[in-house]
C-alpha cells in the first residue's frame, strides 16, 4: 500500500508542476490578445505567489483538520478550476482573480506533501519526488507549443492543463482510503494531533528562522537563473535568442539531473553530505559565470548551477522533521514554503531593476551574492543545531 500511495504522491507532484510554466509560455501571445503591457505578467505571478504564501503559512492548521490526502485532492481540483478560469479570461483583471485560487491550491499541496514524505519515506524518495515536479513543469510548454498557433490557441493549452489537473485530482479523491491503509490509523491521528504554532512561535524554534532564510536564498538562485539567464546571454553575451533559450533549458536540465542524482546518492550519503557536494558544484559554477568570457563555458556553468542548486530543496525539506521534530515539522515546513515564495517574488524582480539600471552584466555577481548568503546560512544553521543537540550528520 505504501508503494501504491507513493505513485499517487508522484502524480500529485506532477500536477504541482503543470501550472508553473504555463503563463510564461503563453504570455507572448496572451498579452497582445488582452491588450496589456508586456510587464503585466509580473502582477499575475505576484498575486499567485502571495496566495501561495498565504496557504503555506496556514497549511499546518488546514492539514490538522482535513489530513494530507484531502488537502492534496481538494487543492489539485482547485488548481484545475483556476486553470479553466484562465482559459475563459476575457480581461486581464479576471486572470489576476484566477491567480488567487491557483496559488492557494499550490501552496497547500507543496507544504503538505513535503512534510508527509519527509516523515514517512526516505531521502531518495524525496529527491525523486522533486524530479516528478520537473516532469510537470516540462509538460506545460510542450502542450502550449502544440496548440498555441492552432485554432484553439493559448486557451486550448490552459484547458488541456486543466483537464490533466482534474484527472489527477479525481485519482487523488479515489485514492483517499490509501492514506489510512498505507501508514495506519496512527498516521492519520498524528496529523490531527500535530502542533499548530503561530508564526512568531515557529520562528523562535532554534534554527527555524535560519532554515527559512536558506529557502529564500537558494530558491532565489533557482528563479533568477530560470527567469534572467536568457536575457543575460542576449544582452551581455550577445548570443542569439534561440541559443539563449537553450542555455536556460540547460539550467533546468541540470536541476532535474541534480535531483535525480541526489536520489541515487542518498542510498550511500547523508543529506548533509549531498548538500556539501552541491554547494561545492554551485561554488565552481558561480565562479565560472563571473570570469567566463566564452559562451560555451557560460552555458556549461548554467548547467552546473542547476546541478548544484537542484538537490538543496528536497534535502533541506527532508531534514525538517529530523531537525525540529515531527510534532512541529508542518508548521516549520509551511514557513519554509512562505520564505521560498518571498525569494521567488523579490529576487528576480530586483534583478530586473538592477539589470535595467546597470545592465544585465550584473547577473553573475547578483547570483554570487545569493550563493554566499546560502553558504553563510548553512554554517550558521549547523552551528545553531549543534548547540541544541539536533544536528543530523
Amino acid at each position: 500500500m505504501a508503494t501504491l500511495l507513493l505513485v499517487v504522491i508522484y502524480l500529485s507532484f506532477i500536477s504541482l508542476g503543470v501550472p508553473d510554466s504555463l503563463l510564461g509560455t503563453a504570455w507572448p501571445v496572451l498579452y497582445r490578445e488582452l491588450g496589456v503591457p508586456l510587464a503585466s505578467q509580473s502582477a499575475v505571478s505576484i498575486l499567485c505567489s502571495l496566495a501561495t504564501m498565504t496557504s503555506s503559512m496556514n497549511s499546518a492548521r488546514i492539514i490538522s483538520h482535513l489530513g494530507t490526502g484531502k488537502v492534496t485532492a481538494f487543492s489539485t481540483l482547485l488548481t484545475a478550476a483556476a486553470l479553466l478560469g484562465f482559459s475563459f479570461s476575457g480581461s486581464f483583471w479576471f486572470m489576476c482573480l484566477m491567480a488567487i485560487p491557483l496559488g492557494l491550491g499550490a501552496g497547500c499541496v507543496d507544504s503538505a506533501l513535503n512534510n508527509y514524505v519527509s516523515i514517512h519515506y526516505n531521502a531518495t524518495v524525496m529527491s525523486f519526488l522533486h524530479c516528478f515536479y520537473g516532469v510537470g513543469v516540462m509538460v506545460s510548454p510542450y502542450i502550449m507549443s502544440v496548440v498555441i498557433n492552432s485554432a484553439v490557441g493559448w486557451r486550448g493549452g490552459y484547458r488541456t492543463a486543466s483537464l490533466i489537473q482534474a484527472l489527477i485530482g479525481s485519482i487523488l479523491l479515489l485514492a483517499l482510503p490509501l492514506w489510512k491503509k498505507a501508514h495506519g490509523e496512527e498516521s492519520i491521528q498524528a496529523e490531527k494531533k500535530m502542533k499548530v504554532l503561530p508564526i512568531s512561535q515557529t520562528l523562535r524554534i532554534p534554527g527555524a528562522l535560519m532554515t527559512c532564510l536558506l529557502f529564500l536564498t537558494f530558491c532565489a538562485i533557482e528563479v533568477i537563473c530560470g527567469g534572467w539567464s536568457a536575457t543575460y546571454m542576449v544582452e551581455a553575451k550577445h548570443m542569439s535568442a534561440d541559443l539563449a533559450a537553450r542555455a536556460t533549458m540547460y539550467f533546468y536540465l541540470g536541476m532535474a539531473l541534480g535531483r535525480f542524482l541526489s536520489g541515487v546518492a542518498a542510498k550511500k550519503l547523508t543529506p548533509w553530505q549531498i548538500i556539501f557536494i552541491s554547494m561545492g558544484i554551485l561554488g565552481v559554477s558561480q565562479t565560472t559565470l563571473l570570469v567566463s568570457g566564452n559562451n560555451v563555458l557560460t552555458m556549461a556553468a548554467l548547467l552546473m548551477t542547476g546541478l548544484g542548486v537542484g538537490p538543496l530543496y528536497p534535502n533541506f525539506n527532508y531534514m525538517t522533521p529530523l531537525h525540529f521534530g515531527k510534532d512541529v515539522s508542518q508548521s516549520v515546513m509551511g514557513m519554509q514554503m512562505t520564505f521560498a515564495s518571498i525569494g521567488t517574488i523579490a529576487a528576480p524582480a530586483l534583478c530586473g531593476v538592477l539589470g535595467q539600471l546597470l545592465g544585465m552584466g550584473i547577473f553573475p555577481a547578483y547570483l554570487m551574492i545569493f550563493y554566499v548568503l546560502t553558504a553563510v546560512g548553512i554554517i550558521a544553521l549547523r552551528r545553531t543545531l549543534r548547540q541544541v543537540g539536533r544536528l543530523q550528520q
